[in-house]
């Protein structure tokens, strides 16, 4: 099985995974890794901060990761913010047999509600060298933007709304079944 996670920046998604993996044992894939590598070692002009063209450029390679993580009936999850919102189009009913989706998104009350611990929270899994483009709205644009595409596209988006711990186990226990 293939496990994409999605979602915003500081919904979770990496501790969604690291549980995952923690609890599975499958091994996952961070499309940040591969972002800052593919920038880092020279092979794109591409920057962090263009996030509009990452998405096109990154999303081949990793649409193709998760084809052959299925045919050598690998697991694996990839986590990251750089799935568009009509990924389905790009495999057929055998491989989407195999993946499972998980778009996070938190709401604007929950936000509001936990500001400053999602923000505290940003380097649970991975250090953040920065997080100054971190506030309030920030956070809620990106995460109505990121509910709205997938909304729109047709995909379940799982809202955290009330208790984020609760959200993830129950997400894990969903993947059980």
């Amino acid at each position: 099985m293939v496990i994409i996670i999605t979602g915003a920046s500081h919904v979770g998604k990496t501790v969604l995974a690291q549980k995952m993996l923690e609890k599975n044992k499958y091994p996952y894939l961070s499309i940040d890794h591969l972002k800052m590598g593919l920038i880092r070692s020279g092979n794109t002009d591409l920057t962090p901060e263009d996030d509009d063209l990452l998405t096109p450029y990154l999303w081949p390679i990793v649409r193709e990761m998760i084809k052959t993580a299925i045919e050598n009936s690998q697991n694996l999850i990839v986590e990251g913010c750089y799935i568009p919102f009509d990924w389905r189009k790009d495999f057929d009913a055998e491989y989407l047999s195999k993946i499972r989706f998980i778009c996070l998104a938190m709401t604007d009350e929950y936000i509001n509600a936990h500001f400053d611990d999602i923000r505290n929270h940003g380097s649970d899994i991975e250090s953040r060298l920065d997080d100054s483009c971190c506030t309030k709205e920030w956070i809620q644009a990106g995460n109505r933007e990121i509910s709205e595409g997938f909304l729109s596209a047709g995909e379940r988006v799982v809202f955290i709304s009330d208790d984020y711990e609760n959200t993830i186990a129950e997400i894990c226990r969903s993947l059980e079944a």
